[in-house]
């Protein structure tokens, strides 16, 4: 594995790099627990300046903690509320530069300062989210929302 600062590589080149990475991980495994852990940590250790990578799945009409790297969080959370709340009700990817200014905003971590949460839709169903924080204001952009919806894409061949 390696961060990206150490791969010299477009950010494009190192994102598909990834996506290859998560193909051959999965390849012949449809265990989702054990994909949704194998892909968080492929992440965390693929992606500089997060503090938290992880999942909240969809159940008893509300996301609920999935497999994560990252300190301790939030173990429901409703639909609506917070990033990952809006993500999961809205269906479609939230990019939030500064998690203070976003309404609502659920702080499970303090260091957090932007976050990146892509929907998880299977079969036209919300099976949950991939949520990702940094400590760093606007750490996301256009390229990693981009990418991070393609590695959800092909991460869902194998839920």
């Amino acid at each position: 594995m390696f961060h990206v600062e150490n791969y010299n590589g477009s950010k494009k080149d190192q994102y598909s790099l990834l996506i290859k990475q998560l193909k051959a991980l999965l390849e012949g495994e449809n265990d989702q627990l054990a994909n949704l852990a194998n892909s968080s940590a492929l992440l965390n250790q693929f992606l500089t300046e997060v503090n938290w990578v992880g999942y909240y799945l969809y159940k008893e009409d509300q996301l609920i903690l999935g497999p994560f790297q990252g300190l301790p969080a939030c173990v429901r959370i409703p639909l609506g509320k917070g990033v990952c709340g809006t993500a999961a009700s809205n269906q479609k990817t939230e990019r939030v530069e500064d998690v203070h200014l976003f309404p609502g905003h659920i702080a499970c971590d303090a260091a957090s300062q932007s976050e990146i949460v892509v929907p998880i839709m299977k079969d036209g169903e919300l099976f949950g989210v991939l949520d990702i924080d940094s400590p760093v204001k606007n750490r996301f952009d256009e390229i990693d929302q981009h990418y991070l919806e393609l590695f959800v894409e092909e991460l869902i061949l194998h839920l």
